[in-house]
């Protein structure tokens, strides 16, 4: 039976928490078992690019504050290198960015993980699109992308 006194805080430090399998943690002096259900307690995990870095820092902020945790970079070529399905829920993209497009970055993210969604907030829609679970347009409010990256993973 788990203990119902394990606090989030305590979930959150490595050393005492890993995540898909049983561990024991000593917390005031009291051996506390913690199941693998606890793993769906993490928080999700986006990988931001965007090559403008006031656009970058702003939707780092906003879907930081709204509960994800964001790794961010800024160029098609570093998403791929540092793209881990295991530890990204999803992808959250601008279209246009120096070197490699959205498009074939998100191309080769579906190849290494298909079931990974890939999201594309931007001012200019892409033409070819079959690669994107979702285009949202930079015209409407962060919150209508935050809904939608909320109603994606649901899914998932």
């Amino acid at each position: 039976m788990c203990s119902e006194s394990v606090g989030f805080d305590a979930l959150l430090q490595p050393d005492k928490f890993k995540a898909g399998r049983f561990c024991v943690m000593k917390q005031h002096g009291e051996s506390l078992r913690v199941a693998e259900k606890v793993a769906s307690l993490r928080l999700k995990t986006v990988l931001l690019v965007y090559h403008r870095d006031a656009s970058r820092i702003a939707l780092k902020w906003f879907l930081t504050i709204s509960g994800y945790v964001v790794d961010s970079v800024c160029n098609g070529e570093e998403a791929i290198a540092v793209f881990d399905p295991v530890i990204h829920d999803m992808v959250v993209t601008d279209n246009v960015m120096p070197g490699m497009s959205a498009v074939e970055m998100a191309h080769i993210i579906k190849l290494r993980s298909p079931t990974t969604p890939v999201v594309m907030y931007t001012g200019k829609p892409p033409l070819d699109s079959s690669c994107l679970d979702l285009v949202v347009e930079r015209s409407a409010h962060m919150l209508a992308l935050k809904v939608e990256m909320d109603r994606i993973l649901a899914e998932h």
